[in-house]
């Protein structure tokens, strides 16, 4: 269910605007999308593990903080991480 060291040096590096960022807001939706992406395979095999399906929701809740941010910030990087992570909105 988590993510990998490895996966995650393959997302930073994608998004990172520069070699040490690590915590940029590009950075973070998208290591919050890939956990999102396993948790809810995890909860399509479990259906009734309901404390994972609030974790779920409390990941979906974050990322929708940031990409409400990233939209706020500048119209391009929040298009952009849209567009790569494919995400709907």
């Amino acid at each position: 269910m988590s993510i990998t060291k490895v996966k995650k040096k393959e997302l930073r590096e994608k998004f990172a605007h520069h070699s040490t960022d690590s915590g940029s807001s590009e950075v973070q939706v998208a290591l919050l999308s890939e956990r999102i992406k396993n948790l809810t395979a995890h909860l399509a095999e479990h259906k009734k593990d309901q404390s994972s399906k609030r974790g779920l929701l409390q990941l979906v809740m974050r990322r929708r903080k940031l990409l409400d941010y990233l939209k706020g910030e500048g119209q391009g990087r929040y298009k952009k991480i849209i567009k790569t992570l494919g995400l709907r909105r």
